[in-house]
C-alpha cells in the first residue's frame, strides 16, 4: 500500500518544502487520508458560505472602458472598451463614443493575475505562530477562506494551491460561487517520501488523480532551509512524470538541485518549482524541453524572515533553516538574473504563498523587475497569459480578448513603468462578476 506521506497533521499533506511550518510540526508521523476531518471542512464551509462575501456585480450585458489595456499578451491599448456578456468577452475595442457600465479610463486594465504557487489553507493560529496547534476543523476552513478572499481582493483571480485535501471542497465552494475566491486549482496531495518504489510514485499519482487533483505535486529534492539536495531518483521522477502524462495531469517538481530540476526536464515534467542551483545548461535544457520554470525569488523568503518568531522553533525553522534561508536570497537573485537572459525558457510567476503572505502575491512580480532585472512587459505577460498557459487554461484565461472568461482588473498607475502599480488594485473582475470597485464608476 503506497503511503501518501500527508505529513505531521492530517490537514497538511506535506512536511518538508517550502511551505506551511505547520507541516513541519512533529515531522515522521504519516496519518492515514483525512476523510473525517475533510468531511467535517465541508460542512463548515457550507456554513461559511451561508456569510460569504457576494460579488458587488453578477454576470451580465456590460461595458468597461479602460483608460490603457494591457491584454496580456504584450499587447497595448489606449481608451478601449470591453464588451461583456455573462461570463465572457464579446468584443474588445476603441469606443471612445460608447456607453459604459463601469468608467476606468483613469486606470491601467489589465487581466487577473495568477499565482500558479500557493498554499491556501497556510496561516497563523490564534497564538499568531504557524504551528496551529489545537485548531479545529472550523479554523482551518475559515482561514482558508480568508486566504483565498485577500488574494482575490489584490487581482488574484485563479491561483493553484500546492496543495492539500482540504483545498477540495474550497474549490468547489468556490466554482459554486458560495465563498468569494480565485478560481482554484489543487494538488490535494505533495509526495515526499523517498522509499516509493516508481510503481509506488505511479500509485500515489493515480490516488491524486482519483480524490480530485487538478495537478500533481512531488518533493525531488530537500527543502532550501536544508541545503536542497535531490531526494527522489530519477526512476522516481521519470515514473511520476511519466503517469501524470499517461493520466492527462500535470506535475509540479519542487526542485532545488540542478541535479533534480534535469532529470524532470529529461522525463517531461510540466514545471519545475524553485531551481535555486540551476545553471546555464539547466535553463538551456529547460527552454529545450518546454518545461515551465517557476523561480520563487521576492515573497516567500522575505516573508518567513519578516515572521521568523511566528515561525521559529517549528520542524526544520530552526536557526539552521534560517540561515539558509537568508543566505538563499541573493543566491536565488543571481539565479533568476541568469535564467532571464534564456529568451526562450518559460519563466512563471508562482510564489509559493504561505502563511502571512497571502494578499501580497504581487510582490513577486515587483521584485523581479525592480531588483531582478525582468522587463515588466515579461513579468506581466507570466503572471497572466504564460501562467494561464502553463496551468492548462490558456483558452479560457489570462488574456483580454474575445471569448476569454471576464476576468479582469484595474490598477492604478501604469505597471509598465511602475510595476508597483501591480498592488494597487482597484477593481477586480471574475467570470463578469465584480467583487471589488474602489475605482468609482
Amino acid at each position: 500500500m503506497v503511503n501518501l506521506t500527508l505529513g505531521p497533521r492530517a490537514s497538511c499533506p506535506h512536511f518538508r518544502g517550502d511551505a506551511s511550518a505547520s507541516c513541519t510540526s512533529d515531522a515522521g508521523e504519516t496519518p492515514a487520508v483525512p476523510g473525517a476531518r475533510v468531511q467535517s471542512t465541508v460542512l463548515i464551509l457550507a456554513a461559511v458560505a451561508l456569510f460569504a462575501s457576494t460579488p458587488l456585480a453578477t454576470a451580465q450585458q456590460l461595458a468597461v472602458r479602460a483608460g490603457t489595456l494591457i491584454d496580456g499578451k504584450g499587447g497595448v491599448e489606449r481608451n478601449a472598451v470591453i464588451a461583456i456578456d455573462g461570463s465572457r468577452i464579446v468584443k474588445l475595442g476603441n469606443g471612445a463614443a460608447e456607453s459604459v457600465t463601469y468608467d476606468l479610463s483613469r486606470f491601467t486594465v489589465l487581466p487577473g493575475l495568477i499565482d500558479t504557487h500557493v498554499h491556501i489553507g497556510a496561516h497563523f493560529g490564534k497564538d499568531g505562530r504557524a504551528s496551529n496547534a489545537g485548531e479545529t476543523p472550523a479554523d482551518t476552513a475559515l482561514a482558508a477562506a480568508a486566504n483565498a478572499y485577500a488574494m482575490l481582493m489584490a487581482g488574484f483571480t485563479t491561483v493553484q494551491s500546492i496543495g492539500q485535501p482540504i483545498d477540495v471542497p474550497l474549490r468547489d465552494a468556490i466554482a459554486r460561487g458560495q465563498i468569494a475566491g480565485p478560481r482554484l486549482l489543487t494538488s490535494v496531495y505533495q509526495l515526499t517520501d523517498t522509499k516509493l518504489t516508481p510503481d509506488e510514485v505511479r500509485q500515489f499519482v493515480r490516488k491524486s488523480a482519483a480524490d480530485g487533483a487538478d495537478v500533481i505535486k512531488i518533493f525531488a529534492s530537500k527543502s532550501i532551509r536544508e541545503g536542497g539536495g535531490q531526494t527522489l531518483s530519477d526512476a522516481q521522477i521519470a515514473a511520476a512524470c511519466g503517469e501524470a502524462k499517461t493520466l492527462g495531469k500535470r506535475i509540479w517538481v519542487h526542485a532545488h538541485a540542478a541535479s533534480a530540476v534535469r532529470a524532470a526536464a529529461l522525463s517531461g515534467c510540466t514545471a519545475v518549482a524553485h531551481g535555486s542551483q540551476i545553471t546555464d545548461a539547466d535553463a538551456d535544457l529547460m527552454a529545450a524541453r518546454g518545461t515551465y520554470f517557476e523561480p520563487n525569488i521576492g515573497l516567500v523568503s522575505q516573508n518567513y524572515i519578516e515572521n521568523r518568531p511566528r515561525y521559529l522553533g517549528i520542524g526544520n525553522y530552526d536557526e539552521a533553516g534560517f540561515k539558509f534561508t537568508e543566505d538563499g536570497i541573493p543566491l536565488k537573485l543571481a539565479m533568476f538574473k541568469m535564467a532571464v537572459r534564456h529568451k526562450d525558457l518559460k519563466i512563471i510567476m508562482g510564489t509559493d504563498a504561505v502563511a502571512g503572505a497571502h494578499g501580497q502575491n504581487a510582490r513577486e512580480a515587483v521584485y523581479r523587475v525592480q531588483v531582478g532585472g525582468q522587463g515588466a512587459m515579461d513579468a506581466i505577460t507570466a503572471v497572466t497569459a504564460l501562467n494561464a498557459q502553463a496551468l492548462g487554461l490558456g483558452d479560457r484565461i489570462g488574456t483580454l480578448a474575445p471569448g476569454m472568461e471576464a476576468d479582469l482588473i484595474a490598477v492604478d498607475g501604469d505597471p509598465l513603468s511602475d510595476i508597483t502599480a501591480l498592488r494597487r488594485v482597484v477593481f477586480v473582475m471574475k467570470g463578469g462578476a465584480v467583487y471589488r470597485n474602489v475605482a468609482g464608476r
